[in-house]
């Protein structure tokens, strides 16, 4: 007699009206609660009320149906018909002689209509094995041959299970991860126990229910508080409930479980069935494809660590949905369970993270909790619960990250090859925490959490020939377009100055060079269509490198002295090489100089923003705070020096140009400390281009001269578009009309 034959009829009061049941011993966390959900979902509509339906309300699920409490209690009590599961492939399934056959020999000796559809599948299982001469555990080779002839003679119920057990492919079994490997998981059959466990709850005689079994039931439904776990395994279902070392105040505890909690949640489990087959895609040779599964990544939980990529087994992500749906609804969203990026199928969880925050779900699903099958507690594997992850809207992360999608890719593989430095697993690690952050919290701050952290991989790459030169190189990031400035811009001073200093050089007359080829081996390609590619320069000790490890302004110095020594070789040394695409506003440029900002947060952005394709930028229409209105500017040593230190001409009081040859010992002077000299150099340069300096020279500290040095490489707007430019801001701070009387004070101290 087939499982479908049994229909339980409630008492005829109860079937005139819905009920809405919260089943409170349902939940979410840990999987063993997910899977008895949708076990009882899928039996009460296959087996009570084909209209039932279930759905997920604050962490708990709902069932409508024709059956209040009582008479859902009664049907698993006296209409419910396990469905047969067994695992003639498995050692410890009952079917060997060293297995435990005391519940399989008792449900084949028993007379129970109830159990009338598993005596015969027992049966079944029987015929096959001795067809094929099988008397022990078959090894690897007879295997595949009794996995076939299960699914060639095995009724079509049981199809289902078998789904969800094995996957027959050209490279031979596979197994999808939420029943182990093919109904069990070490040293514990799943199968097995499941008859036991009904052996438990029902008597193989007559098919009534146990004594002792009403109680477990209302517990394992309704979360009835009651005195109901008895000493059994459950697997990897339950982590919390496994027992072992530190389980409980003292050293070691025993595995406890709720019979009722076993039954079901394989019962659930048997829901992800068809999948598995429907679903193979053939990407790699025997590649099994399931329900909302990808492979596992380290990053998104406080123990997370990319070694355990290795021993998971994978993850899964289990959608939670928040309307009524019935159980054909349900199987059939899963047996769709599919996440896409794109083009192509998530295949990570940072992969389902960025999905599920685009249009990839489009299936009134909510939110996933999210379970990784780690290697626990020596060689147990836990499904571990690693957190909960809302479905949004289309973000702007999902736009900003798709021109990554390869690349991203490529660095991890690189990343978690064999050879490869310990600083880029660690910088992968990051990169992908940010990523997984922002698809949940999409906000400025989590936008410039994923630039810093794809500067901080640019960087581990430019300093690894074992990444830019292994057999898969990794190229540079892929240059970012203009959409990540009003993404990542938090309004910071810091976030401004790192990006007017990512910018430099980018404007198509600097013969210098980008500001970005002295931090890194660096070479652009030319536009391509609206692509501009970058890529890693073969030369080795490339000069223009001197960005170290030190503090953000001697590195500013730096790239100040090699871009005037670059430009003098040039021979295009009337200007200063310090033009950008965006531009410092001077209030921000005063804050840097009195030392009031973070300097490693400016290094940390510009490593980030320096990789924004800056010649596709428009100043006046990408950079949100272009526009802004100068209100202050720095003090008089930086103005009387950046003068001089202009990459273009400067309007005269007169109202016509002046231009003032560049020379490059004034900012060497401020460079040493020498704040004095330097202004005092930077007034007969003026003089000598016909300007009218009000002031001679500068005293001021040594700190106060090298901030003020390092400032001059940040650009200046030199248009009055807008509003007042900043530099006719300085030239009015610092020069005087011919006519005004000179100062009599030739030395001024430095303002603070």
């Amino acid at each position: 007699m087939k499982p479908s034959e049994f229909k339980y009829r409630p008492a005829l009061e109860t079937q005139m009206a819905q009920h809405t049941l919260e089943l409170r011993g349902c939940t979410p966390v840990p999987l063993a609660g997910y899977l008895k959900a949708l076990g009882i979902l899928r039996i009460v509509s296959q087996q009570a009320d084909k209209t039932a339906s279930g759905w997920w309300d604050r962490d708990v699920f709902h069932l409508r149906s024709k059956l209040d409490a009582v008479a859902l209690t009664d049907f698993f009590l006296n209409g419910y018909s396990p469905t047969p599961l067994v695992a003639p492939w498995n050692g410890g399934s009952g079917f060997f002689p060293k297995d435990n056959k005391v519940a399989i020999d008792a449900i084949s000796a028993g007379t129970s209509e109830r159990f009338a559809p598993y005596r015969h599948l027992i049966a079944t299982c029987r015929d096959v094995l001795e067809s094929l001469n099988l008397v022990e555990k078959p090894d690897s080779d007879d295997k595949p041959k009794l996995l076939q002839q299960c699914r060639n003679l095995f009724p079509d119920e049981s199809l289902e299970w078998l789904d969800a057990a094995f996957v027959l492919t050209d490279s031979g079994p596979k197994y999808p991860p939420l029943l182990g490997t093919g109904g069990n998981d070490g040293r514990l059959e799943f199968t097995n126990n499941y008859m036991q466990r009904l052996t438990e709850v029902f008597d193989l005689e007559t098919g009534t229910p146990t004594p002792q079994t009403r109680v477990p039931l209302a517990d394992a439904v309704f979360a009835a508080c009651g005195e109901s776990r008895g000493r059994s395994a459950i697997g990897q279902f339950d982590p919390g409930s496994a027992g072992g070392a530190n389980a409980t105040s003292g050293y070691d505890d025993n595995p406890t479980m709720n019979v009722w909690d076993f039954i079901l949640m394989l019962e659930g489990a048997i829901a992800f069935a068809g999948t598995s087959v429907r679903k193979l895609e053939q990407v790699q040779p025997g590649t099994l494809s399931y329900p909302f599964c990808v492979r596992p990544a380290g990053i998104g939980y406080g123990s997370a660590d990319l070694s355990d990529e290795s021993t998971a087994r994978s993850e899964m992500w289990m959608p939670l949905w928040e309307q009524p749906s019935t159980f054909q609804a349900v199987s059939h969203l899963l047996s769709e369970g599919r996440v896409d990026i794109g083009r192509r199928r998530a295949r990570t969880g940072v992969d389902f993270a960025r999905a599920i925050s685009s249009v990839g779900v489009d299936r009134g699903i909510q939110s996933f909790q999210r379970y990784s099958f780690q290697q626990r507690n020596g060689l147990s594997y836990f499904a571990v619960p690693l957190g909960r992850f809302n479905v949004r809207s289309p973000s702007m992360i999902s736009s900003l990250l798709a021109k990554l999608d390869g690349w991203l890719d490529r660095f991890r593989r690189a990343a978690t090859g064999q050879h490869a430095p310990g600083r880029a697993s660690s910088v992968l690690r990051r990169l992908e925490n940010a990523i997984v952050d922002a698809c949940q919290r999409p906000n400025k701050q989590a936008v410039q959490g994923i630039l810093i952290a794809l500067g901080q991989a640019e960087a581990a790459i430019a300093v690894s020939p074992k990444l830019r030169e292994a057999d898969y190189p990794t190229p540079p990031v892929p240059l970012l377009p203009a959409e990540w400035l009003g993404a990542a811009y938090d309004d910071s001073v810091e976030f401004r100055l790192a990006a007017s200093l990512a910018s430099i050089g980018t404007n198509r007359n600097d013969a210098v060079g980008a500001f970005r080829r002295h931090l890194e081996p660096i070479e652009f390609g030319r536009l391509n269509g609206n692509n501009r590619r970058s890529t890693w320069a073969k030369r080795a000790g490339d000069p223009s490198i001197v960005w170290s490890g030190g503090r953000l302004v001697r590195n500013m110095i730096g790239v100040m002295e090699r871009r005037l020594i670059d430009v003098v070789r040039c021979g295009t040394d009337l200007h200063a090489p310090f033009d950008g695409r965006c531009a410092a506003r001077l209030t921000d440029i005063l804050d840097f100089i009195n030392g009031d900002v973070d300097d490693a947060r400016i290094e940390s952005l510009l490593r980030g923003l320096m990789l924004i394709d800056w010649p596709a930028v428009k100043p006046w229409q990408d950079i949100p705070w272009q526009a802004l209105v100068e209100h202050a500017a720095p003090s008089v040593a930086y103005c009387q020096l950046k003068l001089c230190m202009l990459p273009h001409s400067i309007p005269a009081l007169n109202g016509t140009s002046a231009t003032i040859k560049l020379t490059p010992q004034i900012a060497r002077r401020a460079a040493v400390g020498d704040l004095a000299a330097a202004t005092e150099l930077a007034a007969r340069r003026l003089r000598a281009s016909g300007l009218h300096p009000a002031v001679e020279s500068i005293h001021g500290s040594r700190d106060t001269a090298l901030r003020t040095a390092a400032a001059l490489v940040f650009p200046l707007q030199h248009n009055d578009k807008g509003g007042r430019s900043a530099v006719t801001m300085i030239r009015d701070r610092v020069l005087r009309h011919e006519s005004a009387p000179e100062n009599d004070s030739r030395a001024f101290a430095a303002e603070s």
